[in-house]
């Protein structure tokens, strides 16, 4: 969140931020609530020492005799309660709803951020294995139909057993899931990265610490509740990302110099409401309620975190770099950039199974695998998290980022699509050999009396 004093004296660069992410926030509503609060700290402040100089002078009258003057700061001070009580409770009540008010405040986007009102208007910084892409097949049969002729995805049995945007990965399909997960987490631990393994569910506190809340609640899975109902701490939801309970991990605690630059990775599973209800991927598993996904979250000094960036991006692309998947990365505009980041790239691998308009001349679409944000101390205020430059000196906010190293579904497209022979099979790509132990992806036969006339012998 951003801080009192900052929205105080910046409202210039807050409505700026306003502006270009699209966000609707009566700003000058809340600069009245502070303004109102903080002339009641003042009152208040008065009143409290009135009441401790009158409290001081009781003794003093009542030892000199003066019983009546004793009296009289007697019932003055009561007064003087009862005013401050008033004056206090008011200020309670404003310094709450300011609060509430503060979190629904975007970060403010970097002075270097591209302005823009949607996707049309982000930047490609760089393209990487698209101009010397490999001799594909004439025709690439999308991801999702010949994931089906493999029978190495299930749509079908998917929604049977947990409804549309569910799918079950079978044989070669959910080794390479496996695969490309153990592989992911393999390359990031050789880039610095310490391991967790997260709790699933995640309360309240933690999706605001992270600003999922109260912005995207209506995307979220709640664990035993309706999401338009009233929620608190005590609430638990299905994590939309491992980005929610890693960060949160450090929530309101103090780190140390010493303890930073601080990474973790984490795989977990993935929900989302959001992720299958809109956009023109409908078939497959583009969109999916629920996805694999490794993590990675940096907790960093302030003026690091530029750097830090940079080598996170090129952290979540080396992936791609070694599957040998083309790909791109964009800078976001302000108004795809999102609620929390001041910066942000997102990292598309290219698939060739469907011609898009929007997609390269030669066909075939770019898929988002990876979001690398900066979010400054955006994260670090609303969840608490401080460093302490030296044990003798006054903590201050850290700087969080993160990015997916990468989203696995995707990447499976990807690898579906690209990787096609022929022949009908899928060569699997090199580095996932020693997981897989094959080399192509060849299919089994699909089980059932559906399957007869699908492809099964009778």
């Amino acid at each position: 969140m951003l801080s009192r004093q900052f929205v105080r004296e910046h409202p210039d660069e807050v409505r700026r931020a306003l502006d270009t992410k699209g966000v609707d926030v009566d700003l000058d509503a809340l600069l009245d609530v502070d303004e109102e609060w903080r002339a009641l700290k003042s009152e208040g402040d008065d009143l409290r020492g009135e009441r401790n100089r009158i409290s001081s002078r009781i003794g003093e009258l009542k030892q000199a005799g003066k019983e009546e003057e004793a009296q009289d700061a007697i019932e003055r001070s009561g007064e003087l309660k009862a005013e401050l009580e008033e004056v206090e409770d008011r200020a309670d009540e404003l310094e709450a709803e300011l609060e509430r008010l503060l979190l629904t405040l975007p970060n403010v986007p970097d002075e270097d951020a591209p302005v823009g009102d949607d996707e049309s208007d982000n930047v490609e910084v760089r393209r990487e294995g698209f101009d010397d892409r490999r001799e594909l097949p004439d025709e690439v049969v999308p991801h999702y139909d010949i994931g089906e002729e493999l029978d190495v995805l299930d749509f079908e049995r998917g929604a049977k057993v947990s409804g549309g945007g569910f799918y079950f990965a079978k044989g070669e399909g959910a080794m390479l899931e496996h695969a490309l997960v153990q592989f992911f987490l393999e390359t990031h631990r050789e880039q610095g990265y310490s391991d967790v393994f997260p709790p699933i569910p995640v309360n309240s506190a933690s999706m605001r610490g992270t600003g999922q809340f109260p912005k995207f609640v209506e995307d979220a899975y709640r664990l035993g509740g309706d999401n338009d109902e009233p929620y608190d701490d005590d609430d638990l939801w299905l994590l939309p990302t491992a980005e929610v309970p890693v960060t949160n991990m450090y929530r309101d605690e103090i780190l140390l110099d010493d303890d930073l630059p601080l990474k973790h990775q984490a795989y977990s599973p993935n929900f989302r409401r959001e992720a299958g209800e809109h956009g023109t991927e409908t078939r497959g598993i583009v969109r999916v309620h629920q996805f694999n996904k490794v993590e990675l979250v940096n907790f960093v000094r302030p003026e690091e975190s530029d750097e830090r960036f940079h080598g996170l991006v090129e952290e979540a692309t080396s992936v791609l770099d070694a599957l040998g998947l083309p790909y791109r990365v964009l800078e976001m505009c302000t108004g795809d950039m999102g609620f929390t980041q001041a910066k942000k790239y997102d990292v598309e691998v290219w698939a060739p199974g469907n011609d898009d308009e929007d997609g390269p001349a030669e066909g075939g679409r770019w898929l988002e695998v990876s979001s690398v944000s900066n979010f400054r101390d955006f994260q670090a205020r609303r969840a608490g998290i401080q460093f302490r430059p030296e044990r003798h000196e006054s903590a201050e906010y850290l700087h969080t980022l993160n990015g997916s190293g990468v989203a696995v579904p995707r990447v499976l497209v990807a690898i579906l699509e690209y990787y096609q022979n022929e022949d009908g099979t899928v060569t699997v790509p090199e580095p996932l050999r020693e997981y897989m132990n094959t080399d192509r992806i060849e299919g089994s036969e699909p089980v059932g009396e559906s399957a007869v006339g699908a492809g099964k012998k009778d």
